[in-house]
């Protein structure tokens, strides 16, 4: 398999998701950051800011493109060629959700694998949600997102309104 699928909302993109893209580049000899349109959820940043947000991150690797979707993950990963979807299982929380998501995935797309990685202990704790939720009170986030998202986090968290409290399941 030589190109992998990496979809999510990255509203924001954080370290963890950093962690992932890295790992996943030593696997595959392209991996194609998807960023979803929709997600079911009300998204802090445009797609088109997170998009930039990623491409600025990740800086220019040749093995590494930045794309927006919207429907399907599995049409996504077809439409780029890609044999698998790379996910990222942070705790045991994750493992219902990203397993039903597999199923479904496969059951849509027989020869699409879904790869997990397991997120180092020590960023296991966040998530995209917490990090707004953070930052809209003023609490720092400098070490847990790239450099150049800390101060668009910052300034747009400082002009939206409070993100609800983050649940047991925010998902990044």
């Amino acid at each position: 398999m030589a190109t992998a699928i990496y979809p999510g909302s990255f509203d924001p993109v954080h370290n963890g998701h950093l962690d992932i893209i890295q790992r996943a580049a030593r696997q595959f000899e392209i991996v194609v950051i998807g960023v979803a349109v929709a997600s079911g959820k009300v998204p802090f940043f445009t797609v088109d800011e997170r998009v930039e947000m990623l491409r600025n991150a990740i800086g220019g690797r040749a093995s590494l493109r930045v794309a927006s979707f919207g429907g399907l993950t599995v049409d996504f990963a077809r439409a780029e060629g890609a044999g698998a979807i790379v996910k990222g299982m942070r705790a045991a929380m994750d493992l219902e959700y990203e397993m039903t998501m597999a199923f479904m995935n496969r059951r849509l797309a027989p020869e699409i694998e879904t790869i997990f990685f397991p997120t180092h202990p020590e960023l296991s704790f966040i998530s995209s949600t917490l990090i707004r939720e953070v930052a809209s009170l003023g609490g720092a986030v400098d070490t847990l997102v790239p450099p150049g998202v800390a101060h668009r986090l910052t300034a747009r968290a400082r002009s939206a309104p409070p993100v609800p409290a983050a649940s047991p399941r925010a998902r990044a």
